[in-house]
């Protein structure tokens, strides 16, 4: 399976609304991530797939403006801005025709969703297990199933070189040079397509990676 374009990140070029392929990448990547954070707020699937529906109409009205430098912040800030902003918005919409049925609950949504610094916390953990698992997924995909074994068990795991060397047949070196050209290109990828880094403590567990399905 063929990486990302390395000569151009996927955030520069989704401007381009004809670039099929960086829209493609983009929606498999932040899709489950938006709808994952819908449900776990209290939405039911098909509202949470509408604020899909709306996030991504307004990444794209608005991703040509976004500059990823210091005073703006990164496109991780940015797109929880977009998030948050529609969420809002729809949970706005759904609190005046649920009234009087489910007021309450709508009030208490629309407070955790207001309260900025605590979801945008939630934001940032399930943003970078979303980049982590598509990234992941596309570098599992291209090398050896031992190349892979010798990472995760090394640097999600946390089990000793020797004992995976061991278990694996092969020698420690070899391990320790899996895990990190595997590491170094799965932060090439989320970079390319996030404009965020990884770093090894904030790996998700092997049993985390969900590689199907909506982020949790």
């Amino acid at each position: 399976m063929m990486e990302p374009d390395t000569r151009e990140s996927l955030l520069a070029r989704l401007p381009d609304h004809a670039d099929t392929t960086a829209w493609q990448e983009f929606t498999q990547l932040y899709e489950p991530l938006i709808y994952g954070i819908a449900r776990r707020h209290g939405l039911q699937p098909s509202d949470a797939t509408d604020l899909v529906q709306d996030v991504l109409l307004a990444v794209a009205q608005s991703v040509d403006k976004f500059q990823p430098d210091e005073r703006r912040g990164r496109f991780r800030s940015w797109l929880f801005r977009v998030a948050r902003n529609q969420s809002l918005n729809r949970l706005r919409q759904l609190r005046g025709h649920a009234q009087p049925v489910g007021g309450t609950e709508s009030l208490q949504r629309l407070s955790e969703i207001e309260s900025a610094s605590s979801t945008e916390q939630e934001f940032t953990v399930a943003f970078r297990r979303c980049a982590f698992r598509w990234a992941a997924r596309r570098v599992r995909d291209a090398i050896s199933p031992v190349t892979w074994e010798a990472f995760s068990r090394t640097a999600i795991d946390c089990q000793s070189p020797s004992s995976v060397a061991s278990d694996l047949g092969i020698d420690v070196g070899a391990v320790y040079l899996a895990r990190s050209r595997v590491m170094g290109r799965l932060k090439r990828i989320v970079q390319e397509v996030s404009g965020d880094m990884i770093e090894v403590d904030e790996l998700p567990e092997t049993q985390d990676l969900a590689f199907g399905g909506n982020a949790s």
